[in-house]
């Protein structure tokens, strides 16, 4: 083949690739662009996450072991909720101040302090010359007696036979009976005074069961009648004294609900007893006598705690109020977990204000339902190990 002929060939060629070119980019810039396949989102996964992901099964030994603990939620908002300081005491009878009913010396002391003791337990013992002379009047006293009702007795055989006359048995009679009233009047006032029966001491004795708390007696000491020696005190009998502010107490109420929390921070419930029917001119607050629910463990007289009481009159329409750590945030949501049969469940919840380590709730929960609240961040992490694993 010529050499023209060859060149017009490749010639040809070159237009037919370039045309080709200019054909393909037109049909790519002309063309409609493909729609999008759409992306799977985070929410989305987790929308289509089976309901009972939400739930941790727990027995109720795993509660005790993990220490979770469970309280109601509380009616009302925290506009109807007082926190304060308080105080435990004794109850009236949970506390006995033990003292010597006779001047004397202590001769001997049975209990120390920190001891237990049980109610009609000997604590101390107390010789003297007042105790001789209540020894000595009973003694006197069962004698007269004795003699007494030996000569009424002789007066009435002597009237049966005949021989004395109505009047002597009448007065015999009437002298057995002044004795008796004496004898009894002697051994009242020797039980009284605690007298032993030898008849040489009298006892310090615990009206009460309890622990002895203080003691201010010395062996070989004396002492006058009254004076205090010991103390003793039920732990079981305690009760708290919490200060209000006047306001405050213008709206509690007997029976109002309140909760009691302890340095180890532990929660109690408890309501209210009674209050004073003024307020103290000083500080301006008046006093709120609270009691236990159920009687709890370790709390002492003297102890500091922090009560909050709650005005049942006051309750915020359907809202509820919970303890701060009650409340976990899940996938951007805030939950609390329900106590149920199985265990726990995530119930979502909806905030309206927070006040301390108090949370308002406006919906999602109802006052008395149970829910965790110390050590509710084990169920949230131990719900997220569980959608881990799925």
């Amino acid at each position: 083949m010529s050499t023209p002929r060859i060149g017009y060939l490749a010639g040809t060629a070159a237009g037919l690739v370039l045309a080709a070119a200019v054909g393909f980019g037109v049909a790519r810039m002309t063309a409609p662009a493909p729609a999008a396949a759409p992306a799977a989102t985070p929410t989305a996964a987790k929308t289509a996450a089976p309901a009972e992901s939400q739930s941790v099964p727990m027995t109720e030994e795993q509660v005790k072991v993990s220490e979770i603990q469970v309280q109601p939620a509380a009616a009302g908002g925290i506009e109807a909720e007082t926190i304060t300081t308080a105080t435990v005491t004794a109850a009236p009878d949970g506390l006995a101040v033990l003292t010597a009913h006779a001047p004397g010396t202590i001769t001997r002391i049975h209990k120390r302090i920190g001891e237990a003791v049980r109610a009609g337990d000997v604590i101390a013992e107390v010789e003297g010359r007042e105790v001789a002379t209540l020894a000595a009047d009973r003694a006197a006293a069962q004698a007269k007696a004795t003699q007494a009702r030996q000569q009424a007795a002789r007066e009435k055989s002597l009237f049966d036979q005949g021989v004395s006359p109505r009047q002597d048995l009448e007065a015999a009679q009437a002298a057995a009976e002044a004795a008796e009233a004496e004898l009894r009047r002697a051994i009242a006032s020797a039980g009284a005074a605690r007298l032993a029966s030898d008849g040489r001491s009298i006892q310090v004795v615990s009206p009460i069961d309890g622990r002895v708390t203080t003691v201010s007696a010395s062996l070989g000491a004396y002492v006058q009648a009254e004076s205090e020696l010991f103390r003793v005190a039920d732990p079981a009998r305690t009760q708290i004294e919490a200060t209000v502010p006047a306001d405050a107490a213008s709206r509690l109420r007997g029976g109002d609900r309140a909760t009691i929390t302890t340095g180890d921070g532990r929660t109690l419930d408890a309501h209210v007893l009674s209050l004073t029917p003024g307020v103290n001119r000083e500080t301006l607050q008046a006093t709120a006598l609270l009691a236990l629910d159920q009687p709890a463990e370790g709390l002492l007289p003297g102890q500091h705690v922090r009560a909050t009481l709650f005005t049942a009159k006051e309750t915020a329409g359907d809202r509820v109020t919970v303890p701060t750590i009650a409340v976990q945030t899940i996938a951007g949501r805030e939950v609390v977990f329900l106590r149920t049969k199985e265990g726990f469940t995530a119930q979502p919840v909806t905030l309206a204000r927070r006040s301390g380590d108090l949370v308002e709730l406006s919906g999602g929960l109802k006052a008395g339902q149970r829910i965790a609240t110390i050590n509710s961040f084990l169920l949230k992490a131990e719900l997220g190990k569980a959608e881990v694993e799925e």
